[in-house]
């Protein structure tokens, strides 16, 4: 019998040695991306112990001793529910990012498909005004969806047509989203507020009342926690039933694993890699509505400028290993992290310009770590490789045979 083909792809390869880890190793990426963090902050002559208490305490963690006090007058429990309120649109960008890398490519376009996602959110927000509320968010919400879909579809089509690098494809087009919403939030441009316009404001008008999430958690009049947090929920569910329960979520893992393979096995490989691009950018598009539904209401140019959710979620994907539960715990810890460095660091414990940047560091450490892992498990299994060879006693050469 013939041995299984070896996976010939950069995603396969990564795959098959991650499975090696098991949890062990994302953990410890983490407990390491932290620690010299810590590190950083001790340099700069700071307790990094209270500097991280900090950080728990800013994210709300603290809430989860008194579970019972949902009262958002109470500061730990407010700090918990913005936490979750960042945790909602990583798990859907960190799921943009799983979804095609389980097809073997590599989505880098995140941030731009949850732009577009937000900006046709945007727009009908603000018009069918006229719509009954469920009807509205339901339009609005699916609206963007397809937007992210038709985003990602592009580089996915690209990449099955004339071979075009994903990679190349998703960061240009997201260039693409970034202009095209510096010029229609800008002073004239069409979702620019009318009542912005008199005061040369580059900001979009505020979605209709009927566009607005429904309240879970909190103060409707404040930032509050929508219930686009348990859409993301539902997001990892059907991550998961698509991959392991669905005939396309075999297709498109055979196609990760091997893409010639997978075609010599009937599988439309070119198909799958549209129709996983597509559902890796409506995620990543129903982040950008549901932000925008849920708590933002109105968006600008700065704001476009600012925006790096996408690319955050590359880093979630990565430390979650591209699996719906590893997903769902990363995009918790960094949303924990981007609250908790905002408004747990606010009292000087360190220095301020450290303290905006503490995310950004351990987010970047992260990601250098997981490739690590990749690097160090492929040499210790070259290490095991070397060592059963060198217990193999060499067999000595058959003679020739003797020529008549």
């Amino acid at each position: 019998m013939s041995e299984p083909q070896a996976p010939s792809t950069a995603a396969s390869r990564l795959a098959l040695w991650q499975r090696g880890g098991g949890i062990i190793v994302p953990v410890l990426t983490a407990m390491l991306a932290f620690l010299i963090g810590g590190l950083l902050v001790l340099a700069t002559g700071h307790n990094p112990i209270q500097a991280y208490w900090d950080i728990i305490k800013g994210a709300g963690l603290n809430w989860l001793a008194h579970p019972t006090n949902t009262d958002v007058a109470n500061t730990a429990a407010y700090n918990f529910s913005q936490t979750l309120l960042q945790t909602t649109p990583l798990i859907l960008t960190g799921l943009a990012v799983a979804f095609a890398f389980r097809c073997g490519m590599f989505n880098i376009g995140g941030n731009g498909q949850y732009l577009v996602g937000l900006y046709v959110a945007n727009w009908v927000g603000i018009s069918f005004v006229n719509m009954t509320r469920p009807a509205h968010i339901l339009l609005a919400v699916a609206g963007a969806a397809a937007a992210g879909a038709i985003w990602a579809g592009i580089a996915g089509f690209l990449k099955a047509t004339t071979g075009a690098h994903e990679v190349i494809t998703t960061i240009m087009l997201n260039w693409i989203a970034y202009w095209i919403g510096s010029y229609i939030f800008q002073q004239g441009g069409p979702l620019q507020g009318a009542a912005n316009k008199p005061l040369d404001i580059p900001i979009s008008g505020d979605v209709a009342q009927s566009a607005k999430l429904p309240v879970f958690w909190g103060d409707a009049d404040l930032q509050c926690l929508h219930i686009g947090f348990f859409v993301a929920i539902g997001a990892l569910v059907v991550f998961w039933l698509i991959l392991n329960r669905t005939t396309l979520g075999y297709e498109v893992k055979a196609v990760g694993y091997n893409p010639d393979a997978a075609a010599y096995g009937g599988i439309k490989v070119r198909t799958n890699y549209v129709r996983a691009m597509a559902i890796s950018g409506a995620f990543a598009g129903l982040a950008g509505g549901l932000d925008m539904l849920g708590y933002l209401y109105h968006f600008g140019t700065t704001d476009v400028q600012a925006s790096s959710i996408g690319f955050l979620g590359i880093a979630v994907a990565l430390l979650g290993r591209n699996t719906a539960l590893g997903v769902g715990l990363a995009a918790f810890l960094f949303g924990g992290l981007l609250y908790g460095t905002t408004h747990g660091l606010q009292s000087g414990t360190i220095d301020p310009s450290l303290a905006g940047h503490l995310t950004e560091m351990i987010q970047g450490l992260v990601v250098l770590f997981v490739g690590a892992d990749v690097l160090i498990l492929a040499v210790w299994n070259s290490r095991r490789k070397l060592k059963r060879r060198q217990r193999t006693p060499d067999r000595a050469p058959e003679p020739e045979a003797a020529s008549p």
